[in-house]
């Protein structure tokens, strides 16, 4: 199949963006929005053919250093039968609409008003308890962001939900599951515990981020 050209992929972007007007073109097929110490955003997925795309919520924790703008809490558009869905770029403009509409029926997290971070935390600790229950990996990435983002946003409390959690999962972890360089579970308690007490400097953390992402221009909920 031949892969879509750059004209192509800005045009797709920006009919996605006037559907999703809360959001701005970050990138060819990106857009995000700020929503406190985090972004959420609704990435149009290259398939690996390059030919079609898949439509994808997601949310970027700014709380840490980080190399790209991930794909955190990734739900891409589903098929009736549950499976991924994608949409041809030549199908583009008879699909994109429903897709639009079905992907914002689908997504956990709100893509109209923009979600509160309390709902995002929510979102991380239900998809690390999952991830446990299905013996799947273990979510260290998800419970760090959701202490991270809540501290970041002035509530403790929540923060400390999240650390309990943390201190509950790390007990049921497959030691042989946890990344290779995992510190152990007191120490990474610990070290998240330190962090969750430096809300300043966890905000200074995002500033840095949304310079080296450059988010500038993103607007901020």
């Amino acid at each position: 199949m031949m892969k879509t050209d750059a004209a192509t992929a800005k045009q797709v972007t920006a009919d996605w963006a006037r559907v999703f007007d809360g959001f701005d073109i970050w990138r060819p097929l990106r857009l995000l929005r700020r929503v406190g110490p985090l972004v959420q955003g609704i990435t149009l997925d290259r398939s690996t053919s390059g030919d079609a795309y898949f439509p994808t919520a997601h949310i970027h924790a700014l709380t840490r250093p980080f190399p790209a703008v991930s794909l955190a809490l990734g739900q891409r558009l589903a098929s009736r039968s549950g499976m991924p869905e994608a949409i041809r770029f030549t199908d583009h403009a008879e699909d994109y609409l429903d897709a639009a509409r079905r992907l914002a029926g689908q997504a956990r997290l709100s893509l109209d008003v923009p979600p509160p971070v309390g709902d995002v935390v929510t979102e991380l600790h239900a998809f690390a308890v999952a991830q446990h229950s299905m013996g799947s990996w273990p979510a260290v990435g998800e419970v760090e962001d959701s202490i991270l983002i809540s501290s970041a946003s002035g509530d403790r409390d929540l923060a400390e939900e999240g650390l309990q959690l943390a201190r509950d999962l790390v007990k049921k972890w497959p030691k042989h599951r946890l990344p290779l360089d995992w510190v152990g579970g007191k120490v990474w308690i610990a070290s998240l515990s330190k962090k969750a007490d430096n809300a300043e400097d966890l905000r200074a953390i995002v500033e840095s981020q949304v310079r080296a992402h450059k988010l500038a221009k993103i607007r901020q909920s």
